[in-house]
């Protein structure tokens, strides 16, 4: 029997000439093949979904890689626990599995440790063998038009951090003053940020979906929402009903939201029925649903019990985000209606203005069109037009040894899941270029070792999992004080006193 072992994989040429990953039955001790000569440090930065999956699959198929995932914030998860909605508690289950690859012998969690300002790229690069960019889309796409400075304008993105207790979005106060709101966007995000405005908070603790009391929603934010005087949301979208972005799953939850009415026009959907008989299942399903609650009479029992109204818009593009009177708030949106054009491709539809125009009075207004990644350095490849790290399959074009996973490598779409299998195909593209050996592993790195040297010289303190966990421990027992699963500390120097930091 005869064993080679180079610097990635071993390769057992008795048998197929396949990699092998454990040692060959029966072999003697002195001939067990050694898997890997080196133990790879690897980086990941960023410590949201992304971040996590990928260093799931590297440490699962992997048994001597070291993976160390730095993260901005002292506390891990990302959108998992500032983006998911509140009363969506079973979609953060999956913190269980992060936090089973943050307690690994060969994972170390990094928080407060800003990339990019605290440490650059380049000198992650020099301790790690290789380094994944995880960090997400931490900005948001903007309108562009008059008025969307406004008072009362808010992105969409900062209003869910404020009630999800994003530290940079703690002191939003959004104006629940008036009785119409305006959402821009026909995604999850958009149907999220309706129902939270629109849940009837004496009926939350006793729905089986909507119990706001029993999640972590912030306290200052549910505090604002018992005063909110919003009792109308509309869903403004450029384009159709065929071309909406939200699940049925959403709509669904909508629909049948307590004390909220749907209105939605019947004339918006003549015809559609027979457009989607060959459309895909997930597509068809969702057109139904709203045909048929656009088609839907109420009981007379149910409107009367309807205190609060919400419906969908379709083929209107905003102009401009009108002023009060003293030019300080905004007042509602003149909105171009549209036409529909097929585009290239053809599976397209591209939104076009037909010259007519209408305002809509709302005193609110979130805007919903989308997440945007930004770059970390302004030396490291970047596409700013599609807001993504050009690659391959993961790997950074022009880059070598630098990887992207998540948002920031393929745009801010999907679901948890799609992030998932993203991650795991970017952590793939890794374990590949290391049994290649494209990826050299036959010089040690020093890893968290150099990283933690330049750390101190800056004056920063990283915070660990075991300190998250102290974190975490204080937020469940304020949570437990007042019924609720956790109390999150919004502000980072609180999250940094409760650990002596």
């Amino acid at each position: 029997q005869c064993v080679f072992v180079g610097p990635g994989w071993g390769w057992d040429l008795q048998g197929s000439g396949a990699p092998s990953t454990r040692d060959p039955p029966g072999a003697p001790a002195p001939l067990r093949l050694r898997r890997w000569l080196s133990a790879p440090r690897l980086c990941v930065v960023g410590g949201g979904p992304a971040g996590f999956y990928t260093a799931q699959h590297l440490l699962k198929h992997h048994d001597r890689a070291q993976v160390d995932i730095y993260e901005k914030l002292p506390v891990p998860f990302g959108l998992v626990r500032f983006g998911v909605a509140p009363d969506h508690p079973e979609v953060k289950n999956v913190i269980n599995t992060f936090t089973q690859t943050a307690r690994s012998e060969r994972c170390s969690y990094y928080g407060n440790v800003a990339v990019g300002k605290d440490v650059t790229v380049g000198e992650l690069q020099q301790a790690y063998h290789a380094v994944v960019l995880s960090y997400g889309a931490e900005d948001n796409r903007v309108l562009g038009i008059p008025g969307e400075n406004l008072a009362g304008v808010h992105s969409a993105r900062a209003f869910v951090g404020w009630y999800n207790g994003l530290p940079e979005n703690q002191h939003l106060k959004p104006d629940l003053s008036c009785e119409t709101a305006l959402v821009l966007g026909h995604g999850n995000v958009a149907l999220d940020v309706a129902r939270i405005l629109l849940s009837p908070l004496d009926l939350l603790r006793v729905s089986h979906r909507l119990m706001l009391q029993r999640t972590d929603i912030t306290a200052s934010s549910l505090a604002a929402l018992a005063c909110s005087k919003v009792k109308r949301v509309w869903l403004v979208g450029r384009r159709g009903p065929l071309q909406v972005a939200f699940t049925i799953k959403e709509l669904r939850e909508m629909i049948n939201l307590p004390g909220a009415r749907p209105v939605l026009d019947p004339a918006d959907f003549t015809g559609l029925g027979n457009a989607v008989k060959d459309a895909p299942r997930p597509r068809k399903r969702l057109t139904e649903l709203m045909i048929k609650t656009a088609l839907e009479k109420p009981a007379e029992k149910t409107e009367a019990a309807a205190a609060r109204e919400w419906g969908l818009r379709f083929q209107r593009s905003p102009q401009e985000v009108l002023p009060t009177a003293d030019g300080t708030r905004a007042r509602g949106v003149r909105m171009a209606l549209t036409r529909l054009e097929v585009g290239a491709p053809r599976e397209t539809f591209c939104a076009v203005p037909t010259g007519e125009v209408e305002e809509l009075e709302c005193g609110l207004v979130l805007s919903s069109i989308g997440y945007r990644s930004l770059p970390l350095e302004p030396a490291l490849p970047f596409d700013p037009q599609h807001g993504v790290i050009p690659n391959s399959s993961g790997r950074v074009l022009g880059a070598p040894g630098l990887y992207c996973s998540g948002w920031v490598k393929r745009g801010p779409t999907g679901v948890i899941i799609t992030t998932m299998n993203d991650s795991f195909d970017t952590a793939q593209s890794v374990l590949e270029d290391l049994q290649a050996g494209v990826l050299d592993v036959s010089a040690p790195r020093e890893g968290f070792g150099a990283v933690g040297s330049i750390l101190r010289s800056r004056g920063v303190r990283p915070v660990s999992f075991s300190d998250w966990e102290k974190i975490d421990a204080v937020e469940v027992a304020r949570g437990k004080a007042a019924g609720k699963p956790r109390e999150k500390i919004v502000d980072p120097e609180e999250m940094l006193q409760v650990i002596g930091h």
